[in-house]
């Protein structure tokens, strides 16, 4: 196989009818650790907006329940990306996904910012850690592909085109990111289930600084997270650089990685839609 032959198809797609298509040979295809990795750090970026913690830390879902929170909603996202937002699953798991977001007022802004972590995290990510640098095809398809799911959503308000939605992202963080102790419960929480998966927990202590390294300052301050030490900083992103070299030199993924089809812990005998999420 060519190695740039997905990114051959990429670039002959259209981002704004072929966007299903587009996101799912990027964040599958091309890209499937990478994407993973970045909406985690996503996750933590819904932590630093205090007025949206007290909901999260009061549903007790992300501190008693961390996994099966962190597993619902890697597969919630995965059953859209792998099977199209209008197929039968994408249809069942989005009825799934609204009937679990109907039962709290949460405020149209904080979907809208959620959404957008969606689109920029992995953008963000890749510029610093892409064994390849994203085509304008797949930032844009990314906004078009999101925005869709927006509206099935019924959030409000949407951004016209990726630059508004871009300045939201960043606007709303300078806005409303500030410290609550529901913030760092729910950071912390989600750092020891990802801890967990690497190290015994006597390790943890020493396994911290390494997860904090991984974000930005104004993150870190907003969750209530100590900054490491800048000589962590520098071999944490220098140990995901030469992962993206290693990468970049392997030869090319012969099929995509579905997610769907990988074991989960919190479901070590498959799942069904229904569930998914809280009940």
């Amino acid at each position: 196989m060519k190695r740039d032959a997905v990114l051959d198809e990429i670039r002959r797609l259209d981002p704004v009818t072929d966007h299903q298509r587009i996101a799912y040979l990027t964040s599958l295809h091309e890209f499937p650790w990478d994407t993973t990795r970045s909406l985690e750090l996503a996750l933590f970026r819904a932590f630093a907006v205090a007025k949206g913690t007290t909901l999260l830390a009061g549903t007790g879902e992300f501190a008693q329940r961390t996994q099966k929170r962190y597993d619902d909603t890697v597969l919630i996202l995965a059953e859209i990306l792998e099977h199209g937002y209008d197929s039968e699953r994408g249809k069942a798991v989005l009825r799934r996904m609204n009937q679990m977001h109907g039962r709290h007022a949460i405020p149209n802004d904080e979907f809208l910012y959620v959404l957008s972590t969606f689109v920029f995290e992995p953008i963000r990510w890749n510029e610093r850690f892409g064994w390849r640098p994203l085509h304008q095809n797949e930032k844009l398809a990314s906004f078009h592909f999101w925005r869709e799911i927006a509206r099935r959503m019924a959030i409000q308000d949407l951004p016209q085109d990726y630059a508004s939605f871009e300045r939201y992202y960043h606007d709303f963080a300078l806005q409303h990111y500030q410290f609550a102790p529901e913030n760092r419960a729910l950071a912390v929480a989600t750092r020891d289930l990802l801890l967990g998966w690497y190290l015994p927990k006597r390790l943890w202590p020493l396994g911290r600084p390494f997860v904090h390294a991984m974000l930005d300052d104004q993150l870190l301050a907003a969750v209530g997270l100590p900054r490491p030490h800048p000589a962590i900083r520098r071999i944490t992103e220098g140990a995901v650089r030469l992962r993206s070299r290693i990468v970049r030199r392997l030869p090319p993924r012969r099929k995509p990685r579905l997610i769907t089809r990988q074991r989960h812990p919190t479901y070590p005998n498959g799942y069904t839609i229904e569930e998914l999420g809280v009940r």
